[in-house]
């Protein structure tokens, strides 16, 4: 019976184990589940970068976002011990609402990080101006960001391999290290829309904004707030509860340009469970953490605020979701009693979002506001270009610019003194990230007003994004700000690669009064592809971005200039007409090797020579802007290709072998050479494999001539049983050979060729963006003089193999005959 029953315990005790375990295990489970699904996933296949070029990928990030995940893997190895130039670096860049740029500045790197990325790179909210941030390429990148580091939006990152003023130079050859990356970008959304954090497992207790609330005497109407007697508000309470040690997370979105978002708490209680009573006391305190586009932590937030003391203010918001979080603070140490018992803490948190109406602005509504409208310029070329004009009647339509007399606030707001405020909001189409925002003032005498600019909120003196006082006092040192007129009586700035969205222009001028009112001042701002129209030094290109989902444009500057804009010169005129000619008479070494091939009647290579010179010539013609008779794609296949085609086809020459034979191997070289000089002709393994090419024609040329002139050394029965025989006509047979190879070159030209080839094959490798115009020059001289030595260096083809017999004896023996004969005559 103990049998049985410590047989039935052991299974119960088995049973239970199990049971135990799978409810452990699908516990573990829910715990751990996920409430999210994949929103989008992109693979981006393996993408070469030369070198000063650059790839854009963005990713859109909905508000219900949990993660977003960033794989990249690419064959960059960089020591961080060992960085040198950073122009040089390979690097990959992030920014919110627009692409990255880092070198927008000659010298400014200051978004450079000398690190390597992750996730702790990101976090928290920062002005507009100091958002970009680089950090060197790494072999594998892989990143998880959450909705807790990173802000709902688009974002990009691009991928840069070497920056500064010649990344947008035109170059004829980019030089330099080539490398290659691809990846995958996955974003994570949570399957319900009142769930969010990082794992989906914060519930989110949305808050309206209600225009018909009115607050109760308590809150935040009995505050001392100055409040115009025509400002709208909206708002709302919401009663509510948490534990001592929870939290509460409310969203708030702000739709429209608002003056003032006011939080506060009122009717602050907390219940004890084991009392079943109500505690009321000063001691109970509860923070307000506030976090604009993502979830506050205490760690990590926009505003924060004892609200049960007074309520939070946050002036002149951005559009958008806001977050709030409340949990208690320390409480005092009258309520350590309620601390250790289960204590729930319960208040009304209250709500409101303060606006003036539509054409008044400030904290009191005095200031004047313009909603500016959008026009499209008729230019079918060039997308999302447009400017933009008051809605108002009070302006024309005619003219892009409008006079700023009838549109400025004649009322100072506050204690503001002489001067007031004049706000300006424009729309910018999101698909047009990679535009830029182009103000400018024209007065007829100086100009007294000073410029703020906002992204999705009224600029002050405390909260803007980019400003322009004077010519000295301005956010000129800003990545994406650039002042370009700054005189008394005009301005000119861009706002570079502006986000898509709202802006707004907060002009500070002094208040109107009768002398003012007759000074006429000009105001215009416009949306432009590329700022200054690239200074009209080169080209302004509009692309997508690897996504095709961002419609950004950049400057292709010509050879002289650079720079985002093409504003900064790299090389003057007189350097530039220098380096043309360089270029261009160089050339004219082909005469050598064509002029010795039509000497010697080598028709086919004099043609090929000459050729080749003019092909080269017309190319750097064409690049350095002087003539281009055919497109610089042609051009530039047609000088690659004749040049390979004249290296290996002087090797051909050397050897000695039938025009059946040299036809066919020129074939052949001239379907590799051409498909070396379009699929990569700037490479520079190119020289090794033309160099490789031409030795192998010359070896199967002699190979030719061997078979054709020699036979194989026939060995009878007899001459096998004896060795010494065969021994010594195997070494008769290579003395021959080295005798004929020996009279068959000129030995010191064919060393000197090969010396002048060795030359242009160093210029090929020296060559750089910087240097390029003197070591390809060199190149010229080099490759054509190789050639002409080589062809120099060929003699007579001399057979010393089957040589017969000199007939020294013959001659002789003739000679005494005729002597012979001549003597009997003579006789």
């Amino acid at each position: 019976m103990f049998l049985i029953l410590g047989h039935f315990c052991s299974n119960l005790f088995l049973v239970l184990v199990v049971f135990i375990a799978s409810c452990f295990s699908s516990c573990w489970v829910l715990y751990g589940q996920h409430d999210s699904v994949t929103l989008s996933s992109f693979t981006y296949a393996t993408t070469v970068i030369k070198p000063y070029e650059w790839r854009y990928i963005s990713v859109d990030l909905p508000p219900w976002f949990s993660s977003v995940t960033i794989a990249l893997e690419s064959n960059v190895g960089i020591d961080l011990k060992r960085i040198g130039k950073v122009s040089n670096l390979p690097m990959i860049c992030f920014r919110e609402g627009s692409p990255p740029l880092p070198d927008v500045y000659n010298t400014s790197h200051t978004g450079l990080v000398i690190d390597h990325i992750s996730n702790s790179s990101f976090g928290g909210s920062q002005d507009l101006q100091i958002v970009e941030k680089c950090y060197p390429t790494q072999k594998s990148i892989f990143l998880t960001l959450t909705n807790e580091q990173i802000r709902p939006g688009i974002w990009y990152f691009g991928l840069f391999n070497g920056i500064g003023p010649i990344r947008t130079q035109s170059k004829m050859i980019n030089r330099g290290h080539s490398y290659s990356f691809s990846g995958n970008v996955t974003v994570e959304g949570c399957t319900n829309s009142a769930m969010l954090g990082k794992f989906c497992n914060q519930t989110i207790n949305l808050l309206s904004c209600l225009d018909t609330y009115i607050s109760p005497e308590t809150g935040i109407g009995s505050q001392s707030y100055k409040t115009a007697a025509n400002v709208t508000t909206c708002g709302g309470t919401e009663e509510s509860c948490l534990h001592l040690a929870g939290s509460n997370v409310y969203s708030l979105d702000v739709v429209s340009i608002t003056e003032e978002l006011i939080i506060t708490a009122i009717n602050i209680t907390s219940k004890s469970q084991r009392s079943n009573g109500t505690i009321r006391g000063s001691g109970i305190s509860l923070m307000c953490y506030v976090r604009h586009g993502a979830i506050p932590l205490p760690q990590l937030y926009d505003y924060s605020a004892d609200i049960d003391r007074s309520p939070l203010v946050i002036p002149l918001p951005r559009l958008g979701s806001w977050f709030i979080k409340i949990l208690p603070a320390n409480l005092s140490a009258s309520m350590v009693v309620i601390q250790e018992m289960s204590t729930t803490i319960c208040y009304s948190l209250e709500w409101q979002v303060r606006q003036c109406p539509a054409d008044k602005a400030g904290l009191n509504c005095t200031t004047a506001k313009c909603t500016l409208q959008t026009f499209l310029r008729k230019n079918p070329s060039v997308a999302f270009e447009s400017y933009y004009l008051p809605i108002s009647g009070k302006v024309s339509s005619n003219s892009a610019n409008f006079p700023l007399g009838p549109l400025l606030s004649n009322s100072s707001d506050g204690d503001m003194g002489d001067y007031t405020w004049t706000f300006f909001l424009m729309d910018i189409p999101y698909g047009a990230a990679g535009g830029n925002i182009h103000v400018r003032l024209t007065s007829e005498a100086k100009i007294s007003e000073e410029i703020y600019a906002r992204y999705g909120g009224f600029p002050s003196l405390s909260n803007w994004d980019y400003f322009y006082a004077n010519s000295t006092s301005n956010s000129n040192g800003s990545m994406f700000f650039k002042v370009y007129d700054a005189s008394d009586k005009s301005v000119s700035f861009y706002i570079i690669y502006a986000r898509g969205g709202t802006w707004s222009f907060g002009l500070r001028h002094p208040i109107s009064n009768s002398h003012s009112s007759t000074v006429e001042t000009i105001m215009s701002i416009s949306l432009e592809r590329c700022p200054q129209k690239c200074s009209s030094h080169g080209t302004c290109q509009s692309v997508l971005d690897a996504s095709g989902l961002t419609f950004y444009s950049f400057c292709a500057c010509g050879r002289r200039y650079g720079g985002f804009d093409c504003s900064i010169e790299l090389v003057s005129s007189s350097g530039h007409m220098w380096q043309s000619i360089s270029l261009i008479a160089s050339n004219a070494a082909a005469l050598l090797p064509a002029y010795w091939a039509l000497r010697h009647k080598a028709f086919a290579e004099w043609v090929l020579y000459t050729s080749s010179g003019i092909s080269s010539g017309l190319y750097h013609a064409c690049d350095v802007g002087t003539w281009c008779p055919l497109t610089f794609h042609v051009l530039q296949f047609m000088d690659f290709w004749l040049s390979f085609m004249a290296v290996v086809s002087t090797f051909v020459y050397l050897t000695a072998i039938d025009e059946v034979s040299k036809r066919t191997i020129h074939t052949v070289v001239a379907i590799l050479t051409a498909l070396m000089a379009e699929s990569g002709p700037t490479r520079s393994s190119n020289i090794i494999l033309v160099v490789a090419i031409g030795s192998l024609g010359l070896l199967i040329g002699f190979f030719i001539e061997f078979f054709t002139h020699r036979r194989w050394i026939s060995f009878s029965t007899e001459l096998c049983l004896n060795m010494l025989n065969r021994w010594e006509t195997v070494k008769a047979w290579i003395h021959n050979f080295i005798r004929s190879l020996l009279k068959r070159f000129r030995w010191g030209f064919l060393i000197a060729g090969f010396t002048a080839l060795a030359m242009a094959a160093i210029s090929w490798k020296l060559e750089s963006s910087q240097n390029y115009w003197i070591w390809h020059s060199v190149w010229h001289v080099s490759i054509y003089t190789s050639s002409f030595l080589f062809l120099c260096s060929k003699a007579a083809a001399v057979n010393c193999e089957n040589e017969p017999p000199r007939p020294e004896n013959y001659e002789l023996a003739r000679q005494n005959s005729f002597s012979g004969s001549n003597e009997r005559g003579g006789r």
